[in-house]
């Protein structure tokens, strides 16, 4: 098999809230793309929130070491770009391509990329520039990047094709005219996002690449919503991962193992041909794709370091439980970290402000309590769990070489961040920045210059 072109294709703050997770948010390409590929149920993010987690995925390393602990717009960067994937790749005979957001460098010229389509551009042409890219001939294999804006808010009016009668809200939010709201308007921007994914692909089949075309249909974490986006609950590490494509990724299959994005990166080496650089901390999932009947994993990992302000926290979590630790003594909500949402306002007019839920440690039971509602540290009968868990967190965290570990994440000199208490809507704001013109704009927006 020659090697496989990869299209990768990538949202913001969607979580696994689209139609091939079974929510009722429909979205018919990426349903087709399920259909014609594998669907990975139980894909986690290494870091629930944008820059980190997306770094991650293209570095094959976890956020304490490629050095992205924060947001690129807030004076957060790769260690070295020279280990992003488009580098290697490029090195293997590759073009590569981006076409739209990236948002984990301020300037897309800092990572390598061969081609940078919307470099002047607003995103929301990111989708047409790709369409005409695959309509190009291409003399060698292709790796394209595209990146959109949705399901970031700010989220659309609805349209009458989401009526919020009619809507269920999100995962852990109570049922009330506000969050159902909400949770339409965030089922227009899915909308959106399914309409401009649809002609991507439309576009890979009208020009003859689907065959030998790896897709990669995934996103950053989970919704910007109170317990998800931003924190280690199943709803913020909890990610959607569709691939379709040439090596396995066919037959509309489902797999129920765990899978990390940090996979990624040495599943495309593996499918390529390429030797995997020596930083790489995940496995390929080929093996599991192709039925010889192995795991690729029996646990992920993910972290907390900063988003607007610091939060350090680390997780573990197995198929049957996951346990968490906090890094802080605070308890309360570190509410600048959520997203500024009628969702969000709804939980505030509620005393969210003064609720006390943040144990320094967490210990969930992920089959018979998947809300993650009954904290079982402290719980006898599963002191031998806790203790294996907590083994088991530390041992990663020598082996990667955790900054925690010695008291702190340090920030980057002149890195952005913001007052943990101050929960002004100003300071809430994330924009999310790709291009210099947008980046500047933005700066503007909050001040930041």
């Amino acid at each position: 098999m020659s090697q496989p072109n990869i299209l990768y294709i990538h949202s913001h703050d969607t979580g696994r809230y689209v139609q091939p997770y079974g929510y009722a948010v429909p979205t018919p390409n990426m349903q087709r793309l399920a259909e014609q590929g594998v669907v990975f149920r139980q894909c986690f993010c290494c870091n629930p929130t944008c820059s980190a987690s997306r770094a991650s995925l293209l570095t094959g390393q976890y956020p304490h070491q490629n050095g992205m602990t924060g947001l690129a717009h807030r004076g957060f960067s790769l260690n070295d770009y020279g280990k992003h994937l488009v580098n290697t790749l490029k090195a293997a005979g590759y073009h590569t391509a981006l076409s739209g957001i990236q948002h984990i460098a301020e300037d897309a010229r800092t990572i390598g990329y061969d081609e940078l389509l919307t470099l002047t551009l607003g995103v929301d042409v990111a989708h047409g520039r790709a369409v005409e890219f695959l309509g190009r001939s291409h003399d060698k294999p292709f790796f394209l990047s595209v990146g959109f804006f949705e399901t970031h808010r700010e989220f659309p009016e609805p349209g009458p094709q989401e009526d919020a009668r009619w809507c269920r809200p999100a995962g852990p939010l109570p049922d009330c005219p506000e969050t159902r709201q909400d949770m339409a308007a965030f089922q227009t921007s899915a909308r959106v996002l399914d309409e401009k994914v649809g002609q991507v692909l439309t576009a890979l089949d009208a020009n003859g690449l689907a065959d030998n075309t790896l897709v990669i249909c995934t996103t950053d974490h989970g919704i910007a919503m109170p317990h998800m986006k931003c924190t280690l609950r199943d709803d913020g590490i909890g990610v959607m991962l569709m691939m379709r494509g040439p090596g396995g990724f066919e037959g509309g299959r489902v797999c129920d193992e765990l899978i990390s994005q940090v996979d990624i990166f040495p599943t495309i080496c593996d499918l390529a041909g390429i030797a995997a650089p020596p930083w790489l901390e995940g496995e390929s999932i080929l093996p599991c794709v192709r039925g010889q009947g192995q795991a690729v994993r029996d646990t992920v990992f993910a972290e907390v370091n900063y988003h607007v302000c610091y939060e350090p926290q680390r997780c573990i979590r197995t198929k049957r439980y996951k346990y968490i630790r906090r890094y802080e003594e605070r308890q309360r909500p570190v509410l600048p970290n959520c997203d500024d949402s009628p969702a969000k306002t709804t939980w505030m007019a509620h005393g969210w402000r003064d609720a006390n839920w943040h144990a320094r440690e967490q210990l969930y039971d992920c089959v018979l309590d998947p809300n993650e509602a009954n904290n079982l540290v402290g719980n006898p009968d599963f002191a031998e769990v806790l203790a294996e868990m907590r083994a088991k967190l530390e041992a990663w965290q020598q082996q990667t070489d955790d900054p925690i570990l010695s008291g702190s994440v340090p920030a980057p000199v002149g890195a952005r961040l913001n007052d943990p208490n101050d929960v002004s809507a100003a300071n809430n704001l994330l924009w999310v920045l790709t291009e210099e013109t947008e980046a500047q704009t933005v700066r503007e927006r909050l001040r930041l210059t």
